[in-house]
């Protein structure tokens, strides 16, 4: 595979998200790459890239499809690795193209680099590594003690739980290349903003016989009293809409292959499973369902089954913006 030289620079995005542009060019093709430069703990990272060829180009029916991956590399190792699926384009001689990548909760300073495999048919095979900066970001910690009713959700073992555990991940872990259903900046599920909790948070839980457990919150709560509404993230179907044992009344939607908004704890659901929704549009009424302490609404987002902060897709995470 061949190394590639890139013409690079910086601009500054919406909401304070630079953005970096990277330009590869070839007889047969050109490749232009936006794509988030900084590497940050419970961030993504996000590449759209558009592919274009002469206007005079001649597809053949048996011209194999064009393909690419994204990665995260530590030193040579690979912590994430996703394939990029296809956007809609108006204009039949450029391929646009899409991936996300999640930075782990729990990353630690080292070397990290963003690599491009790009593979215009099974003999042209690319690859480059696109230059990057890690941020590293420090999270609070905090000692949650738990009555007797939430000890018993916390350490309960049942299969019906364990079941429900199962059936979620496998809905989080799987990427539909075809579901291409929002690529605008997300909006906040509600109007408030008095948060209790934070994605990241490093938690300890304290049961009533004296033991205790240590977990991240994979979410932001919102303190807000049952019966506030809940309304959508951004379009999207709906995947699952239940009734928990730890999260309560659940819902989750789907918006891109791989990426899931989760709305956790409430007392009434608006949408069921399969239903498509539009942005903004009401799920549900928040309450205090499943493993709460209070009325509160839990929002979760996750990319290839790994949660992210859900305050990094209220930019142009996409490079969607007109």
């Amino acid at each position: 595979m061949k190394k590639l030289l890139l013409t690079l620079f910086c601009v500054l995005q919406i909401n304070l998200i630079f953005a970096a542009n990277a330009k590869y060019d070839s007889e047969n093709y050109n490749l232009n790459l936006e794509y988030n430069d900084v590497i940050t703990p419970g961030d993504a990272i996000f590449v759209r890239m558009n592919i274009t060829v002469p206007k005079n180009h001649k597809k053949n029916k048996n011209e194999p499809e064009k393909k690419a991956t994204l990665q995260l590399l530590q030193d040579k190792k690979i912590l994430e690795s996703a394939p990029f699926y296809q956007l809609k384009s108006k204009k039949t001689n450029i391929t646009e193209m899409l991936c996300g990548i999640p930075v782990s909760l729990w990353l630690k300073d080292g070397n990290y680099s963003i690599k491009v495999i790009y593979a215009d048919n099974d003999s042209d095979i690319k690859e480059f590594i696109l230059p990057s900066r890690l941020v590293m970001r420090t999270f609070p910690e905090e000692v949650i003690e738990l009555d007797e009713r939430n000890t018993s959700i916390k350490t309960d073992n049942s299969p019906e739980r364990a079941a429900q555990i199962e059936k979620l991940n496998n809905i989080l872990f799987t990427t539909m290349p075809s579901d291409v259903f929002s690529l605008k900046r997300f909006t906040t599920p509600t109007e408030s903003q008095r948060y209790t909790a934070y994605c990241g948070d490093r938690r300890t839980y304290v049961y009533t016989n004296g033991k205790s457990s240590t977990s991240l919150h994979y979410g932001n709560d919102y303190g807000v009293p049952t019966g506030t509404e809940v309304r959508a993230c951004a379009a999207g179907k709906v995947v699952m809409a239940e009734n928990r044992i730890s999260t309560g009344w659940s819902v989750v939607v789907e918006h891109l292959p791989g990426l899931y908004s989760l709305y956790y704890h409430m007392s009434e659901l608006s949408v069921k499973e399969g239903d498509m929704v539009t942005q903004g549009q009401l799920l549900g009424k928040s309450g205090a369902t499943g493993l709460a302490t209070g009325p509160h609404l839990h929002w979760e987002i996750r990319l290839n089954g790994s949660a992210v902060r859900p305050e990094f897709f209220l930019n142009d995470f996409a490079f969607d913006a007109d």
